[in-house]
């Protein structure tokens, strides 16, 4: 049993220590000159205009809750799809009815203005 995860343990404890070895050798070989520049935050090559105590809006958390709902739609998805003909055509009918059900989902969310961004 253990054999068969070895490779897989091994793999680990070597980017773990890679991964340590590298971040302890940037504190002790690295610059540590706080330069106001550096500590800004940095987006897409323009400084930020976000202050501190800036508050999203509620169609940014609508789109990213959305954005998962479909990205689990996927991950349930898949597995059906690469073993249909072990699952048998009672799998495909229920994920047929998961999609046409995520499907009405989509519709009633955008018909209600969640994909607009205001």
């Amino acid at each position: 049993m253990l054999r068969s995860y070895l490779p897989a343990i091994v793999f680990l404890a070597l980017g773990g220590i890679v991964g340590g070895t590298f971040a302890y050798l940037n504190t002790v070989i690295g610059p540590r000159r706080r330069i106001a520049a550096k500590i800004e935050p940095y987006e897409c090559g323009l400084p930020s205009e976000v202050k501190y105590g800036f508050r999203f809006g509620i169609s940014f958390y609508l789109i990213a809750m959305l954005f998962i709902l479909f990205d689990i739609e996927t991950i349930f998805l898949y597995p059906i799809a690469a073993e249909l003909r072990a699952f048998g055509s009672f799998a495909l009918l229920e994920a047929i009815t998961f999609v046409v059900l995520l499907f009405v989902a989509f519709v009633y969310v955008w018909r209600r203005g969640a994909l607009e961004w205001r």
